[in-house]
């Protein structure tokens, strides 16, 4: 849908004389190349991007060279994807103090950690997808990366957000698919920056609270019952820990699940992606503080994998974290509850669906297990989580 080839312009001396039979050749070149610019113009408009627009916004984004000459260097290594047409993304926030209008939370030591990081699997028939959130703390086993310096570090069993740290993205996302077998199409990295002007491009992203908010640690001070959150105050949410909930990272997970799916429902809600005014500024926003894989950093990347998502109904959006426990050697982090995980895991693999609840029996999980993946006889697992259609009040 977009095309930059459209209305090219001829330099001086193309026409054969000033008059006579030149002018009017010229001319008439001249009407067919206005409304060829004026026939794209019109095609990219109804996509939402004008010309000046759309290179604005392609610029924005910046390419992960570096993940991809990594993930490159391994791709012997790397899961086989399995069904055509599914795509698995990896989204990860950044912790990262450097970079504009980032610095006030916190000094910037020169590394960064991923603060989210969210595996985000598309149905191939596009009619569902499914957000799995991964624990900061959950302790796995991450492989020799490349460090910014150039060096390499040695293969260890650590905390997830330590290969982030040390490798960035492309470290972070062979740990992934070394923990899940799935096989990572795509990534984009995202900072505090760019994830407040997105929500307050869509003007606020309504929550529910059950209780007044007053954590000085996260500027926040909100009350009770639905409060629309701006974008300052909405990083504030997702990121505390210590003060709000029980403090811990599952119930932090728990909190930016529930926000996500209300942000997924502004935005469909609002019919924003089928009106140019209000996406442009969405746009904008999403782009200006985004780092993607080479294939995605240019807005026809991104718009071919966007374009087949505004029609999933938010009931069929879903957020889960991927099954997890205290670590058996340190409660303050975490390990997968196996064979829950891996059955998680092969069901992405596989393209099968999977189910969430809010609350779940104990044993449904593991009821679920003995299902084949592809049964069409037996129900779809299910596991705690939220779709974006749910109603955070309720």
């Amino acid at each position: 849908m977009f095309d930059d080839t459209v209305g090219g312009v001829l330099g001086p001396g193309a026409g054969a004389s000033a008059s006579g039979a030149g002018l009017i050749r010229r001319r008439r070149r001249r009407w067919v190349r206005g409304v060829s610019a004026g026939v794209g113009v019109v095609v990219v408009a109804a996509a939402g991007v004008g010309w000046g627009v759309y290179a604005k916004l392609d610029a924005n984004i910046t390419p992960d060279n570096a993940a991809a000459a990594e993930l490159a260097r391994y791709e012997k290594e790397r899961p086989t994807a399995l069904v055509k047409g599914a795509q698995n993304i990896l989204l990860i926030g950044s912790d990262s103090r450097s970079g504009d209008g980032n610095a006030e939370y916190g000094r910037d030591s020169g590394t960064e950690r991923s603060d989210t990081t969210i595996l985000l699997h598309l149905a191939a028939d596009r009619r569902s997808a499914t957000a799995v959130s991964l624990p900061r703390d959950l302790m796995v086993d991450v492989p020799g990366c490349l460090r910014p310096d150039g060096t390499r570090t040695e293969p260890m069993f650590a905390m997830f957000n330590y290969a982030f740290q040390v490798g960035g993205s492309g470290c972070t996302i062979r740990t992934v698919e070394k923990l899940t077998n799935v096989r990572i199409d795509h990534h984009m990295v995202v900072d505090f920056h760019g994830f407040k002007d997105m929500v307050d491009a869509v003007d606020g992203v309504e929550v529910c609270l059950k209780r007044p908010i007053r954590d000085k640690a996260a500027k926040l001070r909100l009350p009770a019952g639905k409060v629309t959150l701006d974008g300052e105050q909405a990083l504030g949410y997702v990121r505390a820990r210590k003060s709000l909930g029980n403090g811990s990272d599952t119930d932090r997970m728990d909190r930016q699940q529930g926000f996500l799916g209300a942000l997924v429902n502004k935005v469909q809600s609002d019919d924003v992606l089928f009106n140019p005014v209000k996406l442009y500024p969405v746009l904008d926003a999403a782009t200006s503080s985004l780092t993607t894989d080479p294939e995605l950093a240019n807005l026809r990347g991104l718009y071919e994998l966007v374009r087949g998502l505004r029609n999933i109904p938010t009931e069929h959006v879903q957020f889960l974290t991927v099954p997890r426990e205290s670590y058996i050697y340190n409660a303050n982090r975490d390990q997968l509850v196996e064979p829950e995980a891996e059955k998680l895991f092969a069901r992405l693999r596989a393209d099968a669906t999977v189910a969430v609840r809010k609350q779940v029996p104990e044993d449904s999980a593991a009821n679920a297990l003995n299902t084949a993946p592809g049964s069409e006889v037996s129900p779809a697992p299910t596991f705690r989580g939220n779709t974006a259609a749910e109603d955070t009040c309720g």
